[in-house]
């Protein structure tokens, strides 16, 4: 816990403490902060929606996995949230970046503001809508090249 990419954590975590404070919030309900449902939101979460966020999980598991991501959630003490979107057998196939793009999409079509979005691989955070900020934590178990995630977007765009 006391490498270079704790130190990153850090900074970013601190950033998007100090944006979270910054911010007065509509009063419709319609603010959300987008998690990538991981150890990004088991460590975050409960800041963002003591302050009045909506909780939006995104999850690129599949619905078949829905019991158990639950169960997960509710295990580190997440009960409740406004919407929990998982991906489902018509995204099979396409990126995660084109499957989160596309819900992020939807909401915003549905009136919701995206405020921001945290996550830690660069497919939870790429193609619009973004939201207002964004914030790229590291990942401690794996990481996902630019350049690899660009290669799959513009394969699939062929």
């Amino acid at each position: 816990m006391l490498g270079q990419q704790y130190r990153e954590d850090s900074v970013v975590a601190n950033e998007a403490f100090l944006y979270a404070k910054s911010l007065n919030l509509s009063k419709d309900g319609n603010d959300i902060w987008i998690f990538d449902i991981d150890e990004t939101t088991l460590s975050n979460l409960p800041y963002y929606a003591q302050h009045g966020f909506g909780v939006q999980p995104f999850n690129a598991t599949t619905k078949e996995q829905r019991e158990s991501t639950t169960s997960n959630l509710k295990k580190a003490g997440y009960h409740t949230w406004e919407k929990f979107i998982l991906k489902d057998s018509s995204f099979s196939g396409k990126t995660a970046v084109f499957y989160k793009s596309y819900h992020r999409k939807k909401l915003e079509k549905k009136g919701y503001k995206i405020i921001a979005n945290l996550g830690d691989q660069w497919s939870d955070l790429l193609e619009t809508p973004t939201g207002n900020r964004t914030f790229k934590l590291p990942d401690p178990l794996y990481y996902i090249k630019l350049n690899d995630i660009f290669t799959i977007i513009y394969s699939q765009n062929q």
